[in-house]
This record gives structure tokens, C-alpha cells and sequence, in this order.
């Protein structure tokens, strides 16, 4: 699809024989596509980091292999993509059936519980990400199963600092609230019942959860029951990293490699 349509060239990296339909693709986009076999999926998984680091590829996307097998590659202290100091995360996008507009979350699939400092990357991560999508002023709600802060749950306390923080413009031009419920972000009507006055509430552009339990189960939920279209990212590393599931749909991974292209494209 992405060779139809013209929007990437590719290098790939085969830790195991190629089949015979995609021998076929090469073969009649053999002007686009570069092929390097690898003796397994770690060797494969290496010289896709080396690519990248080396700056002869843009994006690094995931084929069959799994994914710890690229992230290790990916966050080898001598040859990797991920400068020391800097946090990795995952970033998604969704269209949802109902929802306004387009819902960027994270992380669903990196950071088991998010330090301070590691919200403090990602609530970066993300506006720059939407203000390079076209947000200009993003609103970004920080979740939790109520409004209150408790210092039962570290993260509702990490969240007065990063609203502090969005106060002082550390995050650029956005808007940052929470503690709230996924409902009261993303539904109006929910965030007046419940009396919260809020310029995020009903408003969202970002959802940012506490932790990767929530997060994925978030992204698996509304990707089967409410049939939405996905496409992620890793943020932090030299380059757009794609890391789709197996299980993740054709479209998920061709909307994923084509946001990359776009990112990669805007000032990466």
C-alpha cells in the first residue's frame, strides 16, 4: 500500500526467508525497495538500528519479529537511537466513532508507571506532536479514575507538577488539567453533570494515563469493541519508531508508517 501510493521507499531487513508474495512486491517495486538478508531476527533487528542511526533510512518500523527484539537493539548504549537522558515512549492516535475529533494517548506500550519525570517527556512529547499535526493549542487531560488527588496513587501528585509546569509554558502553547476520567475528558455533558469546570473536559486532544495497564487496555478495547482506526509511534529516539502489534490491522500499520513519514517530514 505504501509503495502503491508512494509515500515511503524501504530497506529491508529479513532475518528469515521471504515469502513468495512478498518477493513479488520487490520484485515490481524493485526501484524502491532494498533488500538485505540476515542471518535471524536479532542480526535483522541490528542492522535496521545501524540503518537508521547511520541516517540512511528515516523511519524504523516493525515486520514480524518481535518487539523486545527491536527495542533491544534500539536501546544498546553503543549503537542504538536513543540519546542518554532522553525518555521513550509510545504515542497513538485514534479515530473513534463518536469522538469530535482525532484522540492521541500514551503510553500504552513502553513505560510500565511513569515517573515525573517521565510524565514530563511525554506531556512534552505529545503537544509538540499535535502542534506539528496542525493543535495548535492542545488539550491535554491527565486520567485517573476521579478528580481527586491522592497521595494513595503517586500519580495524581506527579500531576499537580506537570500542570504547574504546563502553567509556566514548559510545554509550549497547550492546555493541561487533571486529575480526570476518560468520560469526563471526552464528553461534555459528563464533565457538567459532574460540575467539573474544566477548558479540557469534553475537549481532549491528548489523554495521558497513568500507567501501561491502563493505556493498553485502553487501545485493545477501543480498537475491537469500538472498531477504531490506530496508528503509533515511538517518541524519544533519533527517529519515528513503528512498533504496530502482529495482531494490529493493515490499515493500523499503514496509517502508523504513513504519520511516521509525516513527522519524519516536519521537522523530526
Amino acid at each position: 500500500m505504501a509503495l502503491d501510493n508512494g509515500i515511503a521507499e524501504f530497506i529491508l531487513t529479513a532475518g528469515r526467508q521471504v515469502d513468495e508474495n512478498l518477493s513479488l512486491i520487490i520484485e515490481r517495486h524493485k526501484e524502491h525497495v532494498k533488500l538485505i538478508e540476515c542471518g535471524n531476527d536479532e542480526e535483522a533487528a541490528r542492522v535496521a538500528v545501524e540503518t537508521a542511526k547511520a541516517k540512511r533510512a528515516d523511519i524504523l518500523m516493525k515486520g514480524t519479529l518481535n518487539t523486545d527484539v527491536l527495542l533491544h537493539a534500539a536501546l544498546d548504549k553503543q549503537s542504538g537511537i536513543l540519546k542518554k537522558g532522553r525518555v521513550m515512549t509510545h504515542i497513538a492516535m485514534a479515530q473513534i466513532q463518536g469522538y469530535k475529533k482525532l484522540l492521541m494517548f500514551s503510553d500504552a506500550a513502553v513505560i510500565p508507571h511513569p515517573t515525573l519525570e517521565q510524565f514530563h517527556a511525554i506531556v512534552g512529547y505529545t503537544a509538540e506532536a499535535c502542534r506539528r499535526l496542525g493543535i495548535e493549542t492542545p488539550s491535554i487531560a491527565l486520567t485517573h479514575f476521579s478528580e481527586k488527588t491522592n497521595p494513595k496513587f503517586e500519580h495524581t501528585i506527579s500531576y499537580k507538577e506537570i500542570i504547574r509546569r504546563a502553567g509556566n509554558g514548559e510545554y509550549g502553547n497547550c492546555i493541561v488539567d487533571g486529575p480526570m476520567d476518560v468520560k469526563t475528558a471526552c464528553d461534555t455533558e459528563s464533565s457538567e453533570i459532574k460540575g467539573i469546570i474544566s477548558p479540557v473536559a469534553g475537549n481532549a486532544d491528548v489523554i495521558i494515563f497513568p500507567n501501561i495497564e491502563s493505556g493498553n487496555t485502553f487501545y485493545k478495547t477501543i480498537s475491537l469493541f469500538a472498531n477504531a482506526t490506530t496508528a503509533g509511534w515511538l517518541e524519544g529516539t533519533d527517529v519515528p519508531v513503528v512498533v504496530s502489534s502482529r495482531a494490529d490491522s493493515v490499515e493500523s500499520k499503514y496509517f502508523s508508517l504513513a504519520l511516521a513519514c509525516f513527522l519524519s517530514n516536519n521537522d523530526y
